[in-house]
């Protein structure tokens, strides 16, 4: 009887110890965070990389938070496990589609596939990329399609298992310049050459004023990545989709954040002083 109860009273002691351990660490945890979160706050004036290193800090703490609840109750958790190994195979399969949540993000991260305010589209979503973590990633959606460039005003939270299986396409490679296409369909026997040369002169107006920013910009971008630097020049080219319509692609370099307004100008300018 006495070695039974010196045995419980050794057991109830080393649990205190881990609860003990498990406090201290959810104190230091809760003590870098407010410290780092002030810092960030107080030194970093940009509001998109200040919104991006609270998101990154939230999810590194996430991190060291589970890795010393692992780190502290490892023992206890493999004794447990050993014991319940058909429970633990249940559970696997119950949360397969978290595990692959969590697939996607290291796959995510590890390939960089985007940051925070990329615009990016995988399958069917497109949007501006506001948040992300181990299970989710939040997008503002941008559309309706793949043609336009506003915001529609709804957010949409995409399971980050689609990056397993899914490419996605980064809209915003090259950061602060694009280079941004759109269509402008005509019948075979509209004035389709005058519209040609309106459109190329209305998109090399409203891009001359940092044409040159733009060419040192893909320059350092074809250095870095040892890529052939791509023409940035305006260009207006022909294709011919089906019999008797023409369509006219223009491409015009522009900021990433100024898509929608460059397009309209050139549209506005184009139709406004010509009749086709």
């Amino acid at each position: 009887m006495l070695n039974q109860i010196v045995d419980e009273l050794k057991a109830s002691d080393s649990f205190l110890h881990l609860l003990g351990s498990t406090l201290v660490l959810f104190i230091a945890i809760l003590i870098v965070r407010s410290l780092l979160r002030r810092y960030i706050r107080n030194s970093i004036q940009s509001a998109d990389l200040r919104r991006r290193w609270l998101i990154q800090l939230r999810n590194a703490l996430v991190l060291v938070l589970l890795f010393g609840l692992v780190m502290i109750w490892g023992n206890e958790l493999r004794t447990f496990a050993l014991s319940l190994v058909a429970i633990a195979v249940a559970l696997v399969i119950a949360t397969k589609e978290l595990i692959i949540c969590i697939s996607g993000s290291l796959i995510k991260s590890g390939a960089r596939s985007f940051n925070l305010g990329d615009r990016i589209q995988v399958k069917d979503f497109r949007g501006d990329v506001i948040d992300q973590n181990l299970l989710t990633t939040t997008l503002l959606e941008v559309g309706p399609g793949k043609t336009i460039n506003q915001r529609s005003g709804r957010m949409v939270v995409v399971p980050n298992s689609i990056f397993v299986s899914e490419p996605v396409v980064n809209e915003s490679y090259s950061r602060n310049f694009v280079l941004h296409a759109f269509t402008v369909p005509f019948k075979r026997e509209e004035n389709w050459k005058l519209a040609q040369q309106a459109l190329l002169s209305a998109a090399q107006k409203q891009c001359e004023d940092y044409l040159p920013l733009v060419r040192k910009h893909f320059d350092k971008l074809s250095y870095r990545t040892g890529l052939e630097s791509p023409s940035v020049e305006p260009r207006v080219s022909i294709q011919v989709p089906v019999a008797g319509e023409i369509h006219l692609v223009v491409r015009v370099p522009t900021h990433e954040d100024q898509r929608n307004i460059i397009e309209q100008a050139i549209l506005n300018d184009t139709f406004s002083n010509n009749i086709f």
